[in-house]
């Protein structure tokens, strides 16, 4: 039979880790502008760039011959299948997606989605942190999702209040210094 005619392996590989989990049965996938907006714009770019070239790299070298030493055919077969996971993810996340402007919050004395807010850990270090999507998370500029354990603690609190936070390490209680939302 002609190879033609017989399907590659389409299961899943190694690197499917790469995507982001999915979101807990039962919770909304909030979002910031900016991070619907991102999320948008990493789709356009797999979809009219990325995807285009490695197509036109796989048309190419199946036009070589023997695929099965043909790395670049081989890559490109599996650099696709990742672009197409990638693609159908962002496409389900942004069909989901429920965009929350945190300018546009009303009660600004209470921490809700899209808060920047400043506590104070019970060793007396202070931590800034802005609650955003699930998909936005960037530990590194104090992004967490609303749905971590410190944002859902901190939800509804306000300047003052003392809130208990399960940590790996026990209960601790912070204390809410600042709540800002971005003007």
């Amino acid at each position: 039979m002609s190879k033609a005619f017989t399907r590659e392996n389409d299961t899943q590989d190694d690197d499917d880790h790469d995507d982001p989990a999915p979101l807990p049965q039962g919770f909304k996938n909030y979002m910031t502008p900016p991070g619907f907006q991102r999320m948008q714009e990493d789709l356009r770019h797999l979809l009219r760039v990325e995807r285009p070239k490695v197509v036109e790299v796989v048309s190419w070298a199946a036009g070589n011959g023997d695929r099965s030493e043909n790395g670049d055919y081989l890559y490109g077969k599996k650099r696709l299948r990742e672009i197409d996971r990638r693609i159908r993810f962002l496409n389900k996340r942004l069909e989901s997606a429920v965009v929350v402007n945190p300018q546009d919050q009303k009660n600004r004395e209470q921490i809700f989605f899209g808060a920047t807010v400043t506590y104070a850990r019970e060793d007396g270090s202070e931590n800034t942190i802005t609650i955003v999507g699930a998909d936005e998370v960037d530990p590194d500029r104090g992004h967490v999702s609303w749905i971590s354990p410190i944002a859902r603690a901190l939800l509804k609190a306000r300047e003052g209040d003392l809130v208990d936070v399960r940590t790996p390490a026990g209960m601790e209680q912070v204390e809410v210094l600042e709540i800002r939302y971005a003007e």
